[in-house]
Order: C-alpha cells, then structure tokens, then sequence
C-alpha cells in the first residue's frame, strides 16, 4: 500500500495496522448498511450545526472596525514602536489618533 506523502508500507506493516484497528472495540469499521444509513451533519443535529454555525469564534464585531492598511516606515522607528512590547499598533493607532483628530 502506498500514501502519497509518505513511504510506501510493507504488507506485513498494512496486516498489523488492520489487526489493531480491528480489535479496537471504541472505533469499530462502520458497515455498508450503517454507510448507506448514514445522514450529514446538519441534517443528524441541525440545532448543534447551527449553533455552531453562529459561533464560529473570533471577537465580536466592532461599531467602529479598524481599516488595514500597508504603510512604510523607516526601520528605526518600527523597531523602537515594537520594542514596547504587545500592543505597540494599538499604541500607535493613538499616537496617530491624538495628532490627526486634535483640533490645532
């Protein structure tokens, strides 16, 4: 037998993989008729799969979502901002924040 991203198995390897997964009463190789049986996730627990759905994880949304955008900065200055430590770009978006939005 032989797997794509590895190499290839003697058969007496293949013969002792198939004898372990066989006695292994937890994970038993599911028949055809459970195979022909068998339903989609969404359609076995809709309620779980929406669930899930709507919980895909990450942080909320923001009112007031923050733009990417690529900039060039000298590498002095990139090095020094990132030297504080965590958070240096929230810091920044502060920094930027103060100068451009305080009326002059």
């Amino acid at each position: 037998m032989t797997n794509k991203k590895h190499k290839p198995i003697s058969e007496a390897e293949e013969a002792r993989i198939q004898k372990m997964i066989a006695s292994d009463p937890d994970a038993p190789e599911a028949t055809d008729e459970q195979i022909s049986e068998a339903k989609p996730f969404i359609e076995a627990f809709p309620a779980l799969a929406d669930k899930m759905r709507k919980n895909v994880g990450g942080r909320p949304r923001s009112a007031n979502p923050k733009v990417p955008v690529s900039i060039r900065l000298d590498q002095e200055v990139v090095t020094k901002l990132k030297a504080t430590g965590p958070g240096w770009q929230s810091r920044v978006n502060e920094m930027l924040r103060r100068e451009v939005l305080t009326d002059r």
